[in-house]
């Protein structure tokens, strides 16, 4: 492994990406990831124990590098819930049944460097923005597809964060009135039609109804619990009946949000990500434009507006913290 050398002018950072199940540590130089390392969250064992494996796992990263944490200039996590990104303050994040947790706070005890903390759909957002399928454009949004729907807006160049720092909930875009009740509590959701969890939701309720499915069997030869992206491509593959319907509900409510989102923020471009998106690849988006165009309002251009799968796959979190953490000192610099 190289080792750490300051030959540029970008500082070192360590981007951190929190999900439900994995951990993703990388020391990022100016969009480029140097080394990285993941672990398994392991949620259930409890908070200290998620927070002493993201500090092994950044720990582990930049010893790859054969480097010190000294030369490392901050931290930026993406946790997947709502953060208060001043406090550091995990405010909810029900995928890891945290409620109140000072992460940055705790990081900074354990691993003696700046931490910043931020919403990991977020960061992935400007991972992409920046570095990724939606470079060089002003005005974009991203939406990520996984076990929840997750977005991200920016507008002139910025992270759109909104007056209380919600601004984003993209999954929770109302898409049919009094529809499906989605996990937030409220009905018609976007997310609760077109997740993974929503997917085989839908797809168990059919099956009770009497009607023939594979999915299950696929998800028992792969040892999964869950609807996965590899299930959902097997089944696809398969031709199987009602993975076919949940996924064609979940790409037409799919086009109905992005024709929403275009008609009131006009970006020139719309990047797909999450772990549905990698798996199944710009197919998966084709039915998902022509929806969304038959519904755009402005008719002039719309074929010019992009809608195209992300680029950085597991990277785009880690990126974007880095850029995220930069703009911050940078910030913190010119005040």
């Amino acid at each position: 492994m190289p080792a750490l050398s300051m030959e540029t002018n970008d500082p070192l950072i360590v981007g951190v990406d929190l999900g439900g199940t994995n951990i993703e540590a990388a020391v990022v130089r100016g969009g480029t990831v140097l080394a990285s390392k993941k672990k398994k969250t392991k949620a259930k064992r409890g908070v200290d124990t998620v927070l002493d494996r993201i500090a092994e796992t950044v720990t582990k990263a930049i010893d790859r590098l054969d480097g010190d944490a000294s030369a490392i200039e901050a931290l930026c996590i993406g946790a997947p819930g709502a953060v208060d990104p001043q406090t550091g303050v995990v405010l909810s994040a029900p995928n890891l049944d945290w409620h109140e947790v000072p992460l940055g706070e705790a990081l900074h005890e354990r691993l003696d460097m700046p931490v910043m903390v931020s919403n990991d759909v977020n960061i992935g957002v400007v991972g992409e923005h920046v570095y990724g399928a939606g470079k060089g454009a002003l005005h974009m949004v991203g939406i990520f597809v996984g076990s929840g729907i997750g977005g991200g807006v920016v507008i002139d160049g910025t992270l759109h964060s909104g007056w209380r720092g919600a601004a984003g909930e993209i999954g929770h875009m109302v898409v049919k009135p009094h529809g499906r009740v989605c996990g937030c509590g409220r009905e018609g959701c976007v997310e609760a039609y077109a997740s993974k969890t929503a997917m085989e939701k839908i797809i168990r309720e059919e099956q009770a109804r009497g009607r023939a499915t594979e999915v299950f069997d696929i998800m028992d030869a792969k040892g999964k619990e869950k609807l996965t992206s590899s299930v959902i491509e097997a089944a696809l593959d398969a031709e199987d009946p009602l993975m076919e319907e949940a996924m064609q509900q979940a790409q037409y409510y799919l086009g109905l949000l992005t024709a929403n989102l275009v008609n009131v923020l006009d970006p020139e471009v719309v990047v797909y990500g999450g772990g549905v998106v990698e798996r199944l690849g710009a197919p998966f988006l084709e039915p998902i434009a022509r929806t969304a165009r038959a519904h755009y309002l402005q008719r002039r251009g719309a074929e010019d507006i992009r809608i195209v799968p992300a680029a950085l796959g597991d990277d785009a979190g880690p990126v974007g913290a880095a850029v995220l953490a930069q703009r911050r000192m940078q910030a913190a610099i010119g005040s």
